[in-house]
Parts: C-alpha cells; structure tokens; sequence
C-alpha cells in the first residue's frame, strides 16, 4: 500500500480541536477517589446484590493480593471469562490494581477463536468463573475467581496510567482477529465528567453488552468514573421486554444502545425510553426517522450519536441529536475528551469544507496498536506532524461543515458493520476457503444500514461434490462468533468481477435478494393454527412468507436482533414471554409453536390454580 505524504501541511482553520486533555490516570484511582469520599454510596447492581464503592475498593485489592500471590507481576496479560455479573467488575478491578491487563473472553464464542486471541495475546493465566473455567478447559494455568468478593486482603495497587487495560479484539482481515492495547489513560478521559453527555452522581447506567464489546468500557466505566452506580443486566440475553422491566426496576437513567437494537427500540416506541434521561447510541450510521421519532415521543431524552472504532477508545465523536438534525442525515459531531479528528486527502492533506475524505483520529485517546502485529501498527497509527502526533487511519470517508460539524459517508475498503459489529469481510472469506469443499468465497452486506441488514456469503464449490449452504453455514458456528457467521451461504459457479477483475460486490449484494437456495421443496403439509401464527410473526420480522412448520429461523435468514424483534412480538400478539435461550433451543416454527403452547397452558393454569387438571370447570 502506498503510503501518504506526510509532510507538514497547514491545517484545516475549520479542523476540530481537541477537548482539554486531563492528568493520565488509572481507572482504579477512579474508584479509589469515590471510595474515599463516598465510601457508602452503591457502585454497583446485580440483581439483588450490591456493592458500595468502599466494598468494591476492597473487593479489589483483595482479589489483586490474591493474584500477585498466585505470581501474577505488572504487565501479565490475564484472560478474564465470566458471565456479565457484579464479579465482572471486581475482577477487572482486580487485575488492574494486580497491575494485569485484561484480556475479556465471550463464554459464547467457539473455543478455536478463544484459543488463537489467548495465544495471540500471550496470556499468562486465565480468571474466570469456576464452571466456565472447567467446562472450557484451555491450555495453561487457570485461577477460579471467589464466589463472593473477598472481604480483606492488604493494598495493593501496581497500575499504570500508560499501561494497557485492555486488549480487545476486533475483526482482523487476514482470517484471524487481532487485538487493540487500550491503555488506562485513554479510557480514564472518556468516561472522566464527560462532555457529550449529562452524568452524575446520582445516575445508574445499563451494563448489559458483552465485556468483548469495548461498548462495555462505557457502560461500566462512566459509571464508576463519576460516583454513579453500575446495574448490571442479569439477562444474559435479554430480550426487548427484559430491557424495559430491568430498567424501570433498577431505575436506570443512562444506557447505550448499538444502532440497530436502538433502531428495533424506536420502531416499538419501547417504554424503555420513558425511564431514561439519557441514551447514547453507536456501531452504524443512525437513521433520521428513527432518531425523529423517539424524540418526537420522549421530547426530554436527551440522545447522543457517539462514533469511534475501538482504536480509539470506544467514541472518538459525539453529537446530541436535535429534531433540526432528523431533516437529513444524522451527523457523527466533534472531537470529544482529548480527541482530534482530521479529514484529509490521499496525501495526507487537509480537505476543503464539504469535500470527503479519510478520517483520521489523533490525540490521547489512542490505542497503542496491535498486539504481536507491529506491521499493521504501522500501517494503521501513522505519525503526522502538522497534527501534534500519531493518527489513526479509519478507513471512514467523512465530510467537516464550517460550522466544525462531522458528516459520514461510509467506508474507503471492505469492512463493514452489521448489527453493531464490525466485520472483515476476509476474516469470513478466510473461514470458507478453509473449508476442503470450498475453491473460493465472497462475503458481502445486504441491506446494509437498515435494521435488517444481513451478512451474506457466495461460494465456488471445489472439484467434487457441491457442498450446501446450511451445511457451510453450520461448519462456520464451530470457528467463528456467532456476529460473523453469514445468515445465508450461497454456492455459485463463479463469483462476478468488475472490469478490473476484482471481485464485484455490489453484483453480489444484487444478487443477494434473487439467489436461488436449491430445487424447491416438496409441498409443505398443512400447519396447525399455532404454528401459523407463529410463522405469520416470524414472516413479518424476516420480511418473507414462512410456508412450512419445518422452516428454521436462522436458515431463513434471522439473527439474533430479528429474534428480539420476534420474541417481542409474539409476547404482544399471542400474550406469551419466550427466553430467547429458549427461542434459540427451538429453531423451528412447529419448536416455537410448542413452546408458546406450553406457555399459554401454564398461563391458563395460573389463572385457576385450584382447578383440578382433568375438570370441565372455565
């Protein structure tokens, strides 16, 4: 790849400056600060149990006695593997003050991937839940963390405002993740009285993301960072009504949502919003009618477009979304805690007003790199001496306004999002090709930027048998996180090239909505009225006709936001609440239809509890 010319070029008068950079600080000073004025005030939420600030101090140090007794020194890089709970946030503060870094682990996720980031990371000891940890069985020392936070146990702090926190991995174009250094300083600005939204001490903000998504650093670490309290989502799948309740419950106040959850939220007006003050939202470029429409609802809201790649900690941007906004396109904001944005040209150039270009991230707020890939560190933080600094090379093509405004406009390469995640294309490829009946593949986005985008997949089947889709697809659940295997596989005799001769994606996404699965079916047999009406709400989610009691959800393209959606609506249209672990354990229509008549059973039972089983009684 060509590099830019980075000599020093005057900058841009309407270029964002950065906010006031503070002190560099370790996140367990945070709690120690609130800890020592306000040691009684509640830190954090569990269902019924809570943690004060001065008991989650001491809960800290406890557990970092612990682990430098278990030989753990400053700089180790610990895996943490842990269902989303109140130990979730000891035992990050315990490497921390350990002087660790914490590698989070999803529980969920195929053990081959958890294996390649643990070596990848050159983790020395992984922590975790006790039955997580046995039932994984990963190579190398494990060290199960206490049921109960540990009452006592000597101070210990060995963190480092320079060091790393974190590593977090994201989706890595050569097949295999990679891992991003976020240091203790950079996340310690963010959340540290922030400026993009309203938070004080007497808020509760939402914890329910996975600890794997660097949304989660938010979520926790706002809190904890301005005397607030953590309430933890006990749901580890929490469907649209588990949110409401456990918001009004816990009366939370700040929550961050992924653009296509807050998207599924608008659309239903959810009541989640009556409870809140503020929600900030990110992952994808958030739509005007949607953003109209809960402000038009919920006119005191106060709803926050926050934009970063996790090489910048989480939000680099911000913008409070106003009704004027909602007129066009919903624009991304101004540098925030310590960012600087540039939008420069080929060259490394600043841009005129209005006219696109990359983005470019600089300031405090950077990560380190990568871990194990100094190449692509290079390649991607990039010194630049008209900015003061290393930037960061986005890969997102954006606009500046005279007014300092940031617009976005997409991406310069292959990377996409898709439910909030971010997807490398070839890390998807990658798996395919791996496959011994796969010659090539192509992985592209349809409906990209709506609520009902999919990630999709074309194969050239190898010399041999033809593989089939579903059997492709169910192969990938064994190597990939759920978020990048495609919610439908499709084998072609050749994959379409652009004049260039490269692959032509856009045919591809074309082709997406006419790809024939194979000869059709057999008639399907009748269903029972349950069953239809179960498939009448499956097909209004999936935006198809489901014809069969056979058909599975996931094959016909469901994930798991459109499961949301559907556990949603067949509570308000059949009056039955489905888990979606139970949803998900009966992937079929004839399953689901089952499942909601055991419900209704139950609920009909409920309401004559002294009825005998057998009696004629109503």
């Amino acid at each position: 790849m060509t590099k830019p010319d980075m000599t020093p070029a005057t900058p841009h008068p309407a270029t964002p400056h950065p906010a006031t950079a503070l002190p560099a600080t370790a996140l367990p000073a945070l709690v120690a600060r609130h800890a020592a004025l306000t040691p009684d005030a509640l830190a954090v939420v569990d269902g019924d149990t809570t943690l004060t600030y001065g008991r989650l101090l001491q809960a800290g140090h406890a557990l970092a006695a612990r682990l430098r007794d278990h030989g753990v020194a400053r700089g180790d890089r610990l895996a943490l593997l842990t269902t989303r709970s109140h130990r979730t946030v000891v035992a990050q503060l315990g490497l921390w003050l350990a002087g660790a870094v914490c590698v989070p682990l999803d529980p969920a996720q195929p053990r081959p991937r958890t294996e390649a980031m643990i070596a990848d990371a050159e983790v020395t000891l992984t922590v975790g839940d006790a039955k997580l940890l046995d039932a994984a069985a990963f190579p190398g020392p494990v060290l199960a963390l206490p049921e109960e936070p540990l009452a006592s146990g000597r101070p210990v702090d060995g963190s480092d405002p320079d060091g790393p926190a974190f590593i977090m991995f994201t989706s890595g174009s050569t097949g295999r993740p990679k891992g991003v250094l976020v240091p203790h300083r950079a996340i310690a600005e963010l959340v540290t009285a922030p400026d993009y939204v309203t938070l004080t001490g007497r808020d509760r903000v939402l914890f329910h993301s996975p600890m794997t998504f660097d949304a989660s650093t938010f979520e926790v670490w706002v809190a904890l960072a301005n005397g607030a309290a953590v309430v933890v989502c006990t749901e580890q799948r929490p469907t649209l009504e588990d949110l409401a309740r456990h918001v009004e419950r816990h009366g939370v106040t700040v929550a961050f949502f992924t653009t296509a959850l807050f998207h599924q939220l608008a659309a239903r007006r959810s009541r989640v919003f009556a409870q809140l003050r503020s929600v900030v939202v990110g992952g994808e470029a958030m739509a005007a009618a949607q953003a109209r429409e809960v402000l038009t609802a919920f006119p005191w809201l106060e709803l926050v477009n926050g934009y970063g790649p996790t090489e910048t900690t989480t939000f680099a941007t911000a913008h409070r979304v106003t009704a004027q906004d909602c007129e066009g396109r919903i624009p991304i904001g101004r540098p925030i805690c310590g960012a600087t944005a540039h939008v420069l040209d080929a060259a490394g150039h600043p841009v005129a007003d209005g006219e696109r270009g990359e983005l470019w991230i600089g300031g405090s707020r950077l990560a380190h790199g990568y871990t194990g890939l100094p190449e692509l560190t290079a390649e991607k933080f990039v010194g630049h001496a008209s900015a003061g600094g290393r930037l960061y090379r986005t890969g997102d093509i954006a606009s500046l306004r005279p007014d300092g405004i940031l617009q976005f406009h997409g991406r310069n390469d292959d990377q996409v999002k898709v439910r909030g995640f971010r997807i490398e294309p070839a890390e998807v490829e990658h798996a395919l090709r791996e496959q011994p009946d796969v010659d090539d593949a192509a992985v592209t986005v349809d409906g990209a930027g709506t609520s009902e985008a999919r990630l999709v997949a074309f194969v050239v089947a190898a010399p041999g048998p033809v593989p089939a889709g579903t059997a492709l697809r169910e192969r990938l659940t064994a190597v990939l996180p759920a978020h990048l295997v495609p919610d439908a596989v499709t084998v072609l005799e050749r994959l379409p090239l652009t004049p260039a001769g490269k692959v032509d994606r856009r045919a591809l996404t074309a082709r997406a909505h006419t790809a024939e699965s194979g000869p059709a079916d057999e008639p399907a047999a009748p269903m029972t009225p349950l069953e239809q009406a179960v498939a009448d709400v499956w097909g209004q989610a999936l935006g198809l006709e489901v014809t069969s009691a056979d058909a599975e959800f996931l094959l016909l393209g469901g994930h798991s936001l459109l499961a949301l959606v559907v556990t949603e609506d067949l509570r308000e249209e059949l009056g039955v609440e489905i888990p979606l672990a139970d949803f998900f354990a009966a992937p079929t229509v004839a399953a689901q239809a089952a499942l909601v008549e055991r419900a209704l059973l139950a609920a009909h039972r409920d309401l004559h509890p002294e009825t005998p089983e057998h009696s004629d009684a109503h």
